[in-house]
């Protein structure tokens, strides 16, 4: 059986005291559509076994996610499927991509195998997911750097084919875990109230200014 483990952390809303959004909005404007913030977004975790999405699942939901301050911050709920035990058995996973409204795909850093079948991954949720859900493409256990097979430039070029995000992690360190599901969160909220005449929320981007800070930081 598939793990789902969801946390129920209430989503932060805008203060009852701000004039700003107490009715909606403001006086001679058009109202921005309202976020649901009671919405639960379906996540899954897909990938070969070993590439480690169970514990990038524990990294998540043992540090922001269960103190509650990443929903606190991005004002968004995820329910999260590990798909882990059923990826010699694909066809039990398909249903599951239906309503799912993004996915993170993994492959482990220091197995070719893994890293290969990412097409064969990606040629399935093509099959049988959304045509508009939020991918990304992770090379993950970025600390084994010792053991490492593939390069950083290899995930970067297949994930530019396929017109994905990308970016390594580690679920050991914690490395870039939190700011996968910051980025596909902020990706999720900016769809929900996207006006017509506003600039798309770039994710692409978004990831790049947040490795940054990071590097700035010493956490990189």
């Amino acid at each position: 059986m598939e793990q789902q483990p969801s946390v129920q952390s209430g989503a932060s809303g805008p203060s009852a005291m701000d004039p700003a959004t107490e009715c909606g909005h403001s006086p001679g404007t058009v109202a921005a559509p309202a976020y649901d913030e009671d919405l639960l977004h379906k996540v899954m975790l897909l990938g070969d076994s070993g590439v480690g999405k169970t514990c990038f699942l524990v990294q998540f939901k043992d540090g922001a996610f269960l103190a509650g301050s990443f929903i606190a911050t991005v004002g968004i709920d995820f329910r999260i499927w590990d798909t882990a035990g059923q990826e010699r058995f694909r066809s039990v996973t398909h249903a599951y991509y239906r309503d799912a409204q993004a996915l993170l795909l993994l492959y482990d850093i220091t197995s070719k195998t893994s890293f290969d079948n990412i097409r064969a991954w990606l040629t399935e949720i093509h099959e049988y997911a959304q045509q508009d859900v939020v991918i990304m493409l992770l090379g993950n256990k970025s600390d084994m750097c010792s053991e490492r097979v593939i390069k950083q430039e290899e995930g970067e070029r297949l994930a530019k084919e396929y017109g994905v995000p990308f970016m390594e992690t580690s679920a050991k360190t914690g490395v870039n875990v939190e700011l996968a599901f910051l980025a596909i969160a902020k990706e999720l909220k900016q769809r929900a109230v996207q006006q017509p005449n506003e600039p798309k929320f770039q994710i692409h981007d978004f990831i790049e200014s947040q490795k940054k800070k990071s590097s700035c930081c010493g956490f990189m």
